[in-house]
């Protein structure tokens, strides 16, 4: 299973990338990011940045909607838009040119360079490498329904030790519209999502996810 941050994730497309580099597994970083915002933040250059509340940081660069909500810690990164209505609750790690869009939650995330979650998803728990793309309505479900601790499940299963983790998806992930992508969801770079999907445990890289018995590599 290539399932680890170097098997999915490329770090130079993140300010989060040496502190990444300290695990072998994703799941292993989603305790340290409120800490690791802080960090980052009080380091940030004031010329660069703003700073509309204490532990918010937004470039300047960046558009945020009036009626957007700002949760601290937060950093939101050059060139990216939050648009209206979003809503990020802390511990949100947003990096350059990414789309955070409508009615859009985020709660301890990291978000790589050029992530796009534009309509009516929620991102809990979770790391979207780069370029990765959630269709309008797509969530991560970030914990088990019998409150149990997440297991990521692919070839072998590996107990995360967590009541809460959502996804990771890899660098250039699409996931389709109106998708559940369930506790301890892992996608590997390139793989894709077909629409209106309940995915679970681990999808390969370079796959398309029509349903779990329909796991297809990519030709060519």
């Amino acid at each position: 299973m290539k399932i680890t941050i170097a098997d999915l994730l490329d770090l130079s497309h993140t300010l989060a990338g040496d502190y990444l580099r300290q695990f072998q597994y994703p799941w292993e970083a989603l305790d340290g990011i409120k800490d690791l915002i802080l960090s980052l933040g009080a380091k940030l250059p004031g010329e660069e940045y703003d700073q509309p509340q204490e532990h918010v940081w937004v470039h300047k660069s960046a558009v945020v909607a009036p009626t957007a909500y700002l949760g601290a810690p937060c950093i939101i990164g050059p060139g990216t838009e939050v648009r209206h209505c979003a809503f990020i609750r802390g511990s949100a790690l947003v990096g350059a040119n990414c789309v955070v869009g409508n009615s859009v939650e985020l709660k301890n995330v990291i978000l790589f360079d050029n992530v796009q979650t534009p309509h009516y998803n929620y991102v809990g728990d979770s790391i979207l490498g780069y370029k990765s793309h959630m269709g309008a309505g797509s969530i991560t479900s970030n914990v088990k329904s019998d409150k149990t601790l997440v297991v990521v499940k692919g070839e072998t299963a590996l107990a995360t030790g967590r009541k809460k983790m959502g996804a990771i998806l890899g660098d250039y992930v699409e996931i389709g519209c109106n998708s559940v992508l369930n506790p301890g969801t892992v996608i590997g770079r390139h793989s894709s999502v077909y629409p209106t999907s309940c995915v679970r445990g681990v999808v390969p890289e370079n796959c398309i996810y029509k349903d779990q018995a329909h796991i297809v590599c990519r030709e060519g």
